[in-house]
C-alpha cells in the first residue's frame, strides 16, 4: 500500500488529508495520506530518509519548504525559480525529487473558476513579496504577462525578486499602487492581509479598471474585502479556496499514479470543514 503524507510543524489544521482521502476513496485506491509533524530541525533528515519511514513522497508546507528544496536530489523548474518546495516524490530509481505546485494551483483555480482570465491583457499587479508571492510571479510569466508589477510596504524586497524574475517583473512602492492599477488588468493580493485574525488589506481600486480580474490567496474567510469590494463594484473575482486544492493534484499523481480531478463535491466537502457552508 502506497503511503503520502502532509508535513510540517504544526500540521494538524492542514485540510490535505482530506483532499487526498477524499481522491482515494473516489478513485478506488488502496493507499494512506496522513498529516505527519515534522519539525524544521529533523526535516532535512527525514525527508532524505522518506523510504525508512514508509512514505512513496509527501507535501510540504510551513516552516520546511526551503529545506525540502535543500533535501531535494532533484529539482525542477518551478521549484528552482521559486527557491522553495512544496511536493517531494521518489522516482522510479528512488531519486528524492522536489516540485512548487503552488503556481500550478494559483492558474488551475482561476482557469476553473475564470476561464480565459488570462485573455483579458498581459499586465499585473501582485500585492506582497514574501514566499507566496514567488510562485504567482512564476505563474504569471508562463502565461506569458509582459509587465509583473511587485507592490511591497518595504520596496527593498520587491525590487530583490524583480532582479530574480527579470526584465519582465517592475517593483513599486506602496504609495504608486494607484496609479499603476489603472493600467493593469489582473490584480492578485499574496500578503497575509484581510485574512481571519490580520489586519485589512485596506486597498482603494478606484483606478482598477472593472474589467481586470481580482483574486486573492487567502480563503479563510472565503471572501475576503478585497474581493467583497472588487465584485461591489464588477470586477470579476476568483477566491483562494481553489488554489489549495489544485496544488494538490500534481503530487497525487506522482504518488498514486491517477490524476484526480477539482470537483464542486471537493470544493463543498472542504469548505463544510471549515464551517463555511
Amino acid at each position: 500500500m502506497r503511503k503520502a503524507a502532509v508535513t510540517g510543524h504544526p500540521i494538524g489544521h492542514s485540510k490535505s488529508p482530506l483532499i487526498h482521502g477524499y481522491w482515494l476513496k473516489q478513485h478506488g485506491i488502496e493507499g494512506s495520506y496522513i498529516a505527519q509533524d515534522v519539525p524544521p530541525e529533523i526535516a532535512e533528515n527525514f525527508y532524505r530518509s522518506l523510504p525508512e519511514h514508509g512514505f512513496v513522497g509527501c507535501n510540504v508546507t510551513i516552516p520546511n519548504k526551503e529545506i525540502a528544496y535543500n533535501a531535494a536530489t532533484k529539482l525542477d523548474d518551478a521549484a528552482k525559480m521559486i527557491g522553495a518546495v512544496n511536493t517531494l516524490w521518489l522516482d522510479e530509481d528512488g531519486v528524492l525529487n522536489g516540485s512548487n505546485t503552488d503556481g500550478l494551483g494559483f492558474l488551475g483555480n482561476l482557469d476553473q473558476m475564470q476561464p480565459n482570465w488570462d485573455n483579458n491583457g498581459n499586465k499585473a499587479v501582485v500585492l506582497g513579496a514574501g514566499g507566496a508571492s514567488r510562485a504567482i510571479i512564476w505563474a504569471l510569466l508562463k502565461r506569458e504577462y509582459t509587465e509583473v508589477y511587485i507592490a511591497n510596504r518595504t520596496l527593498e524586497k520587491a525590487q530583490k525578486l524583480a532582479s530574480h524574475f527579470g526584465p519582465k517583473t517592475i517593483a513599486i512602492s506602496w504609495d504608486k499602487l494607484g496609479e499603476t492599477l489603472g493600467e493593469v488588468d489582473f490584480l492578485v493580493n499574496t500578503t497575509s492581509l484581510g485574512m481571519s485574525g490580520q489586519p485589512e488589506l485596506g486597498l482603494n481600486l478606484d483606478n482598477l479598471s472593472k474589467s481586470a480580474v481580482v483574486t486573492d490567496i487567502v480563503y479563510s474567510p472565503l471572501q475576503t474585502n478585497l474581493l467583497h469590494v472588487a465584485e461591489e463594484r464588477g470586477n470579476p473575482t476568483v477566491d483562494g479556496l481553489g488554489m489549495l486544492l489544485h496544488q494538490a493534484v500534481p503530487g497525487f499523481e506522482k504518488w498514486f499514479g491517477v490524476r484526480p480531478e477539482v470537483t464542486t463535491e471537493l470544493r463543498r466537502i472542504i469548505l463544510k470543514e471549515m464551517g463555511l457552508l
